[in-house]
């Protein structure tokens, strides 16, 4: 018995069907922006007090203005001196130039297994009591990667300058700290820039420097004040209190 040979529609014997080939998709081309978790406390102007949390993305513009100082750092506020975590909106607080309300705490979370982590890896900075002279600081202090001391003896006739902390690393005096479990890093902010001192130390207050709102994304710009509810436009910052140098001197110096 003999069977006939039947061809499928459309096609032609010896040619291979494609008639259930599987077409991949193409692999997205973009990627996924990065975030950190950031926490706000805040007073605004008429008293009223509010707290936030949410994701933005890990960019120096957000980070720099969250992480300032580790768990410990003491605060000298009327009432003595308390811990920054223990620090809330309103608390009055002794800076270098009086007595000033605290107006915004800033908090965001550093995770060393997480995306934002292993693309723009964050250090904290370990200043051994004494480094910088008797009782300064005292005891240790645990500064972010943002943190800035103002060095009111700069010896290039620049004046008091803000200096940040990283250049400073020696493994002895300063030791960088890579997180390895999840840590809290803060920030804080008055009606204006302002240094004070923590451990013995004068710090400056949490300040976005010259930003330029026409350099930036109008969406992110909203997003990034979004984390200041105490502010309405980037100018209600203020000026810088002292000019600021970069991580090296030869990248110039900012402007108060």
């Amino acid at each position: 018995m003999t069977h006939s040979h039947q061809v499928l529609p459309r096609t032609v014997p010896g040619a291979i069907s494609t008639q259930w080939t599987v077409r991949r998709r193409a692999a997205p081309t973009h990627k996924a922006r990065v975030t950190r978790r950031f926490s706000v406390q805040w007073i605004d102007r008429t008293g009223e007090y509010g707290d936030l949390a949410k994701f933005a993305p890990a960019l120096p513009l957000f980070e720099d203005a969250f992480c300032g100082f580790g768990r410990g750092a003491l605060i000298p506020t009327i009432d003595g001196a308390v811990a920054i975590e223990d620090l809330t909106p309103g608390s009055l607080v002794q800076t270098t130039t009086g007595i000033a309300p605290l107006m915004w705490v800033g908090a965001m979370t550093i995770t060393p297994d997480s995306p934002a982590q292993e693309t723009s890896p964050l250090r904290m900075y370990r200043v051994a009591a004494d480094a910088f002279g008797l009782g300064r600081p005292m005891p240790d202090l645990l500064l972010g990667p943002a943190a800035r001391l103002l060095n009111r003896a700069a010896i290039d006739g620049t004046g008091a300058v803000l200096e940040p902390i990283a250049p400073m690393v020696d493994g002895v005096s300063v030791i960088e700290i890579t997180p390895v479990s999840t840590i809290q890093t803060y920030h804080l902010g008055f009606l204006g820039h302002r240094t004070f001192v923590a451990n013995g130390v004068e710090v400056e207050s949490m300040h976005p420097g010259p930003l330029n709102p026409e350099r930036i994304d109008p969406a992110m710009m909203v997003l990034f004040l979004s984390l200041f509810p105490h502010m309405r436009q980037i100018s209600d910052f203020g000026r810088l209190c002292f000019p600021r140098v970069g991580t090296n001197r030869r990248n110039g110096v900012y402007a108060a």
